[in-house]
């Protein structure tokens, strides 16, 4: 029996087509968060550059963050603004599949870049005496290297599979970017086995990283809790605390998104929590992590000054 069907050659992302009335008013506001994202993120990259004072393991991971943050929001903000103003919200196949890949890449190596800043911080509250010579500058770097070749491999494992299906129904994306759960929903094959990649790559990249930021955090809660000094609590906690913030918005949104029953999906839902940690996250990090350190602060005023004389 022949069956008729087209492939599907182009996407249409549906973002807030639910909300068709407002959209005009979303485009300022999405706007202004991709632009005070950007800036707040170059002027924690510039305060590092322009700071030796800050030129340690914890300000490098902290800058290298901060160039993470601008490449993701990137991915996604920017067609996002664009299919505000148009009735067309189209994304060709091969677009869709180089902005998922993006997506992916930067998500995957935020994980363990989070994990990298959560290790720093332990061996410089736990091991004081000899943090120089663990977190060395050549370890650095390979943990920055390590988190891009993580997040390099699963975005390509799951992009390629995810793109090898065949896609011969409906090409309306329920997102406003192309992200893996909605366009295999799209799919006119058995996507079990790409859901099983969800859940076993995507879990281990997530729930390794997690593990180690748990661990690592519990060990700083036990050191900082024999200090002796309030202050010194008060101190170290603070430092800590930011990471533990940006940790939980980030985790919490993506894996309320990836591992969630698909039976429990909502029309509209995959947008609202992805803007959690594809555009909220990214927009509060720099202020989370300079508005509450009082060296980052004081640098970017002394910056700021000079620029001013100068």
């Amino acid at each position: 029996m022949n069956i008729n069907y087209t492939i599907v050659t182009r996407f249409i992302l549906l973002g807030f087509s639910g909300i068709t009335n407002h959209q005009v008013f979303l485009f300022p506001i999405f706007l202004c968060t991709y632009i005070i994202t950007v800036c707040g993120n170059l002027t924690v990259i510039i305060t590092y550059k322009l700071s030796p004072s800050l030129h340690t393991p914890m300000y490098f991971f902290l800058a290298h963050f901060a160039f993470l943050e601008i490449l993701y929001v990137s991915c996604t903000v920017p067609k996002m603004l664009s299919d505000l103003l148009s009735e067309c919200k189209v994304i060709s196949f091969s677009g869709c599949a180089i902005q998922m890949y993006c997506v992916l890449l930067f998500g995957g190596t935020e994980c363990y870049m989070l994990a990298a800043m959560a290790y720093d911080r332990y061996n410089a509250i736990c091991h004081p005496l000899l943090y120089t010579v663990i977190m060395s500058d050549i370890t650095c770097i390979r943990h920055v290297v390590g988190s891009y070749v993580i997040g390099a491999a699963n975005a390509l494992i799951h992009t390629a599979f995810t793109f090898s299906l065949l896609f011969c129904g409906s090409n309306e994306i329920d997102h406003f970017f192309c992200d893996v759960p909605p366009v295999l929903t799209l799919s006119c094959q058995d996507i079990w086995v790409n859901v099983l990649l969800v859940f076993v790559i995507g879990g281990c990249i997530m729930l390794s990283s997690l593990i180690i930021i748990i661990i690592s955090y519990v060990e700083i809660i036990s050191k900082i809790l024999q200090l002796r000094s309030a202050s010194g609590r008060e101190k170290t906690f603070a430092t800590c605390s930011s990471h533990l913030m940006v940790v939980t918005i980030f985790y919490g949104s993506a894996m309320f998104m990836y591992f969630r029953p698909k039976s429990s999906y909502r029309i509209g839902e995959n947008s609202v929590v992805s803007l959690l940690y594809t555009v909220i996250a990214p927009l509060l990090n720099p202020f989370i992590y300079s508005l509450r350190n009082r060296d980052v602060k004081l640098n970017i005023k002394n910056i700021f000054l000079g620029l001013i004389e100068f």
